[in-house]
């Protein structure tokens, strides 16, 4: 059976998991989680076996590729937390009496079928079926090559599970061939959205060669602004953590800008911490005068991507200078700022256009679990359907359910009956 033709079937079939009990997409989700134990030593064996495969890969990838013990327990734990999330399903967004007994509601649906296209995380996997199955959507996966054993292993524990359920197991369907990715991406009308996560490379060219919506972020060039009025304590602390912590994340900063009235006393203390981490320091002029660094040449340096230990470092000299920065090299991802001023905390953050804008915190609490959304399907900077962190509803749409009693346009448009679009919610 082709690609085309599994997702048909599940096409015809999917109203079977829209319709099902919330009660019986938790136990779905609760028997993929024993599974995974059950069965955790041979995923392990078949992650090395990627592993060892990418061994001459960047570290960035490598990291991300790891399914190991540590990742096991977060996907656990994620799991777990979607099970007990509120069904998103059904849920009356709007209801309004229209005219006597004509009553209007809108009602939270599955968005069908979606395909999320990645690379390297196996972890991914596990994340987006959970959502997947709890949103009442049917999953298409394509990992990259790089995961092709760990992605295997997984689906098929994966189905092993649903077997044991009400949930059918070909609501889940893996690709494996490249040929696949061209073939979904032109099935317009029968896949509902594609979420691709992976490179800026990667991403653009989903994007670029599919009619079908695509949810997600080609870039994630995220930033921490150092006020003036900033604990400079404070701001070593969540510089080291939104760099350092997980450096090859999307939501890690890859700029950092310093007011200059503090430069001379903050710039010091940030090397010191950064030259712990091994960090790479890209400065401007003005930083590169007070802790070196690699001098920043081009100021389309700033829209780099690092993945890595490296940062670019910009003095400015007022809160507009930041604006404008953002407004031209920022992703628009995830933008924070630190600053004991309460006023310039609201300014900045009514001014920053990205999806998560943050006040005194690192930009690396960005995510769907952080959220508590119990898991994430990726981070989008859309500003249509979804943005930020995507979790449950961010898989869900709507549709609008009008009761009525043999009425008819004619009365309303003709005098004989008035509309009263009294809110009921």
């Amino acid at each position: 059976m082709s690609i085309t033709e599994e997702i048909l079937s599940a096409k015809e079939k999917k109203r079977i998991l829209s319709s099902s009990s919330a009660e019986s997409r938790n136990k779905a989700i609760l028997a993929i989680r024993d599974e995974l134990v059950a069965n955790k030593e041979y995923i392990f064996s078949e992650n090395q076996k990627d592993l060892d495969n990418a061994a001459s890969l960047p570290d960035s990838i490598r990291h991300r590729l790891l399914f190991d013990q540590k990742k096991l327990k977060q996907s656990l734990i994620s799991l777990e937390d979607v099970a007990s999330l509120s069904d998103p399903l059904d849920k009356v967004l709007e209801k309004r009496s229209l005219c006597d007994e004509m009553i209007l509601k809108r009602v939270s649906v599955p968005l069908g079928i979606i395909a999320m296209i990645f690379e390297a995380r196996p972890d991914a996997l596990i994340q987006i079926v959970s959502l997947a199955l709890k949103s009442g959507n049917v999953i298409v996966l394509k990992g990259g090559k790089e995961a092709k054993n760990s992605n295997r292993a997984l689906f098929e524990v994966i189905r092993k599970a649903l077997r044991k359920t009400d949930i059918p197991e070909d609501f889940v369907i893996l690709m494996e061939s490249h040929s696949d990715v061209s073939e979904i991406l032109s099935l317009s009308g029968i896949i509902d959205l594609v979420i691709p996560r992976g490179s800026n490379s990667f991403v653009r060219y989903i994007m670029d060669n599919t009619s079908i919506p695509v949810l997600g972020h080609a870039d994630g060039v995220c930033s921490l602004y150092v006020d003036k009025d900033a604990d400079l304590e404070k701001a070593v602390k969540i510089a080291v953590d939104s760099k350092c912590q997980y450096p090859s994340a999307c939501n890690s900063i890859e700029t950092l800008l310093v007011h200059e009235d503090v430069s001379e006393s903050f710039l010091p203390l940030l090397k010191a911490a950064f030259e712990k981490e091994n960090v790479v320091m890209h400065s401007d002029k003005k930083a590169f005068s007070l802790i070196g660094g690699i001098k920043i040449e081009d100021d389309e340096e700033y829209r780099m991507e690092f993945l890595d230990k490296e940062i670019n470092i910009k003095v400015v000299s007022s809160l507009s200078d930041v604006f404008a920065h953002l407004e031209r090299y920022s992703s628009h991802h995830t933008d924070s700022i630190v600053t004991d001023n309460k006023e310039t905390a609201r300014v900045y953050a009514e001014s920053v256009d990205s999806a998560d804008v943050f006040i005194n915190c690192s930009t690396r609490f960005a995510d769907g679990y952080r959220f508590g959304l119990g898991a994430e399907v990726g981070i989008s900077t859309s500003k249509i359907h979804a943005r930020g962190p995507v979790g449950l509803m961010g898989l869900t749409s709507s549709k609008w359910i009008l009761s009525g009693c043999g009425d008819v346009v004619s009365d309303f448009a003709e005098g004989r009956r008035k509309f009263a679009h009294k809110d009921l919610l």
